[in-house]
């Protein structure tokens, strides 16, 4: 090779090297600065967990209050009227839900204006005790911008809504959550227009020294606080998940909800207790009990299996039980420095700047030179020094006896529930007809009928119905083995446990009762009883089981023992007697022995084509007229198009849904026909505010 070729060869080939390399080193650098890009782009979880402000969001939104107050009457009454009005004083855009069934909720709505409303619609115990899971479905249906549903006793100060304001410009759904201290002794009071405080000389204080004043007073509790909840209503849930039957104010749910919205990772939750002037007045002889939060130890006491069952359902349900109070040191803080609000994570030590305050700061990995970065150092050391050190266990919730059992006798339930009359409804049932149980009790509720006892038959409806709320008791003679699918009329199942409500009749009608038993297969358009009443002792009225539109609708063995009403006169009881005595030795179940002994076998005691008449105890049985207490198979009513169109259109007080054979038959019949009235996949009673949204719903 000549020499000038060697060296054109040569001149090439570096030029080749350079220009890969520098395609190398190009490639290299275009990818370093995707890498970096890449970094410095906010992830979605770090999005989702510290969302920046929108400054297109309107600065007033709509706010509803929703509370749960008891009687206002003495001193609790004047605590949630102040609290009440301090929540009107906020802003007018404010408006306050009141949920409950006090005949004084109207009056205290009424004397307070129109941005007062009362809500009885939602689920409450025997006992009165609201369902939480109830109560935050309903606040859930509200259009308002944001919700807060609060303790009726909780003062709010006007900072509230500065916070309101200033959260509702996050461009993520949120949820926020507050704590408020207590205070044995508060001198000030509202104006009565409700826009200044006012000393106890009428001097008017500004709002800065209230707050000053409840500084110095407040026994501050992050943890032991009365909490409250706020959120704004976006497209997101609040939790993944169902929310369990908590009962209101018993313990756990508040806990429950905060560490499931932190694992669900939906919305942004943050605690704003610091930055929240809120406080509620106590006795100083009655500190609330750091076990349960906000009850007193006698109500402790008295209606521990209440907190049982919340327990029980936190033990259950959700991630509470295993993480424990793990949550509470996740939850990001907003503070407030100087005038800047922050949210700051003391579990990381690390300070999120809000708005057009500057991007993301992580304080404890750079030094820091501007003169509110230094600011914000300190308030992050402070707040760290106020949060780390708090102990915020609640493990000893889970240390409760988990047996749940209702603390009544027969006698005693059946005193609790009665109406002034001495009546009782009757139903039994077991773990099978859970649903159907649970449908016929939300349609009594709707019907304003409390004075219903349910029996069961085994110990999962037993521990079912003390969780939903119902008064219940266990029949200690209860047949066992009840089947689950296989227990319908006809089957030997059917016979030994009919024969069980006739003998639990009898012995409420001993202790002085009166007694309507209802199956509960059976839907009630209206409340029965004033009409059963009206026949007056001696007489028992029971539903005609006759199919044939014609003819007499007390033929042999056409009563129906699903559905009858006795009076507790020494007449019908010694009729029961005969009954009871009949069945037990009866090799069918207890409907035979009701037609035999009172209408005589064959019909020989019927006096005309809807009575009899039982000679020995003088005893008159009366069939209803079955166009107001239709059976099963009467005129094809369940083979309707629209059963409750036509049912109220003959004026129908019940129907009862037998003549089908088979649980699962029976359960499809009613549901599909709309006769319907309870949730399954959420454990509450179907609200008119489940089946439709107005615009204008709060």
């Amino acid at each position: 090779m000549k020499a000038s070729s060697f060296f054109t060869w040569f001149r090439f080939n570096k030029t080749l090297q350079v220009g890969l390399w520098s395609v190398w080193l190009y490639g290299f650098l275009l990818i370093s600065l995707s890498f970096y890009a890449t970094q410095r782009l906010p992830s979605l979880k770090d999005h989702l967990k510290h969302p920046k402000l929108d400054a297109s969001t309107p600065a007033s939104p709509n706010i509803t209050i929703f509370s749960v107050p008891s009687a206002f009457a003495g001193p609790i009454g004047a605590r949630q009227l102040l609290a009440l009005r301090s929540w009107l004083a906020l802003s007018p855009y404010v408006t306050v839900v009141l949920f409950g069934r006090d005949p004084s909720l109207p009056s205290v709505a009424g004397s307070l204006g129109s941005r007062v409303f009362v809500e009885p619609d939602i689920d409450f115990t025997f006992l009165g005790t609201p369902f939480f899971h109830s109560i935050v479905a309903r606040s859930q249906v509200s259009t308002s911008e944001i919700s807060v549903l609060i303790n009726p006793e909780t003062v709010l100060l006007p900072d509230f809504i500065s916070i309101l304001n200033f959260v509702h410009k996050l461009d993520h759904d949120w949820l926020l959550v507050a704590a408020s201290p207590n205070v044995s002794h508060f001198s000030f009071h509202l104006d009565e227009a409700g826009q200044h405080w006012l000393r106890e000389d009428g001097k008017q204080i500004k709002v800065v020294k209230l707050q000053e004043f409840l500084d110095q007073k407040q026994r501050l509790s992050h943890c032991y606080g009365r909490m409250f909840m706020a959120w704004n209503t976006g497209e997101l849930p609040l939790h993944s998940g169902v929310l369990p039957p908590f009962l209101y104010g018993k313990g756990l749910h508040n806990e429950w909800i905060i560490n499931e919205a932190l694992s669900s990772d939906l919305r942004f939750v943050f605690d704003a207790s610091e930055v929240i002037s809120s406080f509620y007045l106590v006795d100083p002889d009655h500190w609330p009990g750091k076990l349960f939060r906000g009850s007193s130890v006698v109500d402790t006491e008295e209606r521990s299996w209440e907190y049982i069952g919340n327990t029980l359902l936190g033990t259950l349900y959700g991630s509470l039980y295993f993480r424990g109070d793990i949550f509470f040191k996740k939850l990001v803080k907003l503070i407030k420095c100087d005038e800047d609000y922050l949210f700051i994570d003391i579990e990381e030590n690390i300070t999120y700047p809000s708005g057009d305050q500057g991007s993301l700061s992580f304080l404890n990995e750079r030094i820091l030179q501007s003169r509110r970065e230094k600011k914000h150092m300190k308030c992050l050391k402070v707040s760290n020094s106020l949060y780390r050190n708090m102990d915020c266990s609640f493990k000893d919730l889970f240390k409760l006896p988990i047996p749940l059992f209702l603390p009544f006798s027969l006698e005693s339930l059946l005193s609790v529930t009665a109406d002034k009359d001495k009546t009782i409804v009757l139903t039994i049932a077991g773990n099978s007809y859970r649903d159907m149980l649970m449908s016929w009790v939300c349609r009594l509720r709707q019907l304003l009928v409390t004075n219903f006892v349910v029996c069961a038959l085994d110990e999962e409806i037993y521990q079912f119905s003390v969780l939903q709320g119902l008064p219940v008791f266990k029949d200690p003679l209860a047949p066992g083995n009840i089947s689950f699918n296989n227990c319908h009329f006809g089957t030997e199942c059917f016979q030994r446990v009919t024969k069980v409500k006739s003998r639990l009749v009898l012995q409420i009608l001993k202790l002085g009762y009166n007694v309507l038993l209802s199956d509960v297969d059976i839907y009630w358009f209206q409340n029965p009883l004033p009409f059963v009443r009206l026949f007056g002792p001696a007489v028992l009225v029971a539903q005609s089981d006759e199919y044939n539109e014609t003819g007499p609708i007390n033929n042999p063995r056409r009563l129906n023992s699903g559905f009858y009403f006795a009076n507790s006169d020494g007449a019908t009881i010694a009729a029961m007697e005969k009954v009871v005595e009949h069945a037990s030795t009866s090799g069918l179940s207890e409907q035979p022995s009701f037609y035999d002994v009172l209408c005589g076998e064959g019909g020989s005691n019927r006096i005309s084509d809807d009575k009899c008449l039982e000679p020995e105890s003088n005893v008159t049985v009366h069939f209803l007229d079955r166009n107001l207490f239709p059976n099963g198979a009467y005129q094809g009513l369940w083979e309707k198009e629209d059963v409750k169109a036509e049912c109220t259109k003959k004026g129908c007080i019940i129907l009862h849904n037998n003549w089908i054979s088979g649980r699962m038959k029976k359960l499809e019949r009613q549901v599909l026909s709309g006769l319907w009235e309870y949730d399954s996949s959420t454990r509450m009673c179907l609200q008119r505010w489940h089946r439709t949204k107005s615009p204008n719903s709060l």
